[in-house]
């Protein structure tokens, strides 16, 4: 077996864009239950958002032009000719030197085109004193101005999040097609890997944490997971276990064995499943170089590396794609960043991709990266982190007060 033909991030994000596409089925969900859920078509606006002109402030509803010339030291003066009442239709119309008083969200009555705020006038006895000029349309919503009516106002593949459902109840949209959740299961392999749950470790042995961290990533992205327990390093019973689980699930993850080793049987029983096979083994990133990435039959198969910190690196960055890509999901061709500043200086090696774990603190309206310095192996760093930094294989270390991306920890 030829080993480690390693990619970089660049190329592994591309081979993953290329090799993985929608396998997940379609429903109809009710619009209260399709949160996290990918739409599988797009949604046409029927009607105008909002449906009628309407303010954004508590004021008046005027003419503009009546305003001009307006200050604090000049105040214009109009009659107030009445007021628009919540959910019904004005009966008044604006006229020449006429004001309406108005709530934000009231309809705006006909003849007016403008609303000047209440902090800017003052109503003595009906007679409307102002104190700034407002131009037409200022502080007012346009029938439409949101959404238009024919408007295709949300895209096939657009993850619905609270906003996206907000603008689908605007349009009076009670039920939605999306794609169907996905089931992931997770397999841990190695023979020093024991329950979580083991009160008494021997020497040697190692807790299973990957199957609580990974299965938990997992289900924060809106996927049902299986976990399927531990398998020593067997090949027969390896490639069992895994054959069993693969059945059951849309995406297997298997973690640990995919180094280079004696009883790594990682690479053969994932291969084994089906073709086309793996696509990627080793990638130019630290931590986690000893990550495998294959499609078979048409389902990802995700081999990441045994310590948890890795783990999680690796399917916090390529896990992460796959899910949202084989959920139909239409994504930008990286994962989100946001950009932050270097508390101290952090040295890499040029060519290779270095992900520093750090905590983010805001000084003087600026995000600030603290590193956490840790080796992979430390789950510890990953609890006190609030994202990752990438050193980009092009780089030879960042500075001090420079701007970094930052991969959050959501």
């Amino acid at each position: 077996m030829q080993f480690f033909k390693v990619k970089t991030v660049e190329e592994t994000f591309a081979l993953i864009d290329e090799n993985i596409a929608a396998a997940a089925g379609t429903e109809v969900r009710e619009l209260k239950e399709a949160l996290h859920y990918i739409l599988a078509e797009p949604v046409t606006a029927k009607e105008n958002v909002p449906g009628f002109d309407r303010s954004t402030v508590d004021g008046y509803a005027v003419r503009a032009k009546d305003t001009y010339g307006s200050s604090e030291s000049m105040p214009g003066f109009l009659t107030v000719a009445g007021e628009v009442k919540m959910g019904e239709v004005p009966d008044t119309k604006v006229t020449h030197g006429k004001a309406v008083y108005i709530p934000t969200g009231g309809m705006l009555p006909e003849g007016s085109n403008a609303v000047i705020m209440i902090e800017h006038c003052e109503d003595v006895d009906g007679l409307l004193n102002t104190y700034k000029q407002v131009a037409p349309g200022e502080n007012v919503i346009r029938a439409g101005e949101d959404i238009k009516a024919g408007e295709v106002i949300l895209e096939a593949g657009t993850k619905l999040r609270p906003q996206e459902l907000g603008a689908l109840a605007s349009l009076g949209i009670t039920r939605v097609t999306v794609f169907s959740k996905l089931k992931v299961g997770y397999l841990s392999s190695g023979d020093e890997i024991v329950p979580y749950e083991t009160e008494t470790l021997s020497l040697g042995q190692i807790r299973d944490i990957n199957g609580l961290t990974i299965l938990g990533l997992a289900s924060e992205w809106n996927v049902d997971v299986i976990y399927g327990g531990i398998v020593k390093d067997d090949f027969a019973i390896f490639q069992q276990k895994a054959r069993e689980l693969y059945e059951q699930v849309d995406c297997l993850i298997v973690s640990g064995g995919s180094s280079v080793g004696a009883k790594d049987y990682t690479t053969d029983v994932i291969q084994s499943l089906g073709g086309p096979g793996v696509f990627v083994h080793g990638i130019s990133v630290k931590p986690g170089k000893p990550t495998i990435l294959a499609v078979a039959n048409g389902k990802p198969v995700i081999g990441l590396p045994g310590h948890p910190a890795s783990a999680m690196i690796i399917f916090k960055l390529f896990g992460e794609r796959i899910i949202r890509l084989l959920k139909g999901e239409v994504i930008q061709k990286k994962p989100e960043r946001i950009y932050a500043r270097m508390t101290k200086n952090i040295p890499s090696s040029p060519g290779r991709s270095d992900y520093i774990r750090v905590r983010l603190e805001e000084k003087a309206g600026d995000w600030w990266a603290e590193p956490i310095i840790g080796k992979s192996g430390l789950i510890t760093t990953l609890v006190k982190s609030d994202g990752i930094v990438e050193i980009s294989s092009e780089k030879e270390g960042v500075s001090q007060g420079e701007y970094v991306p930052v991969i959050p920890s959501r």
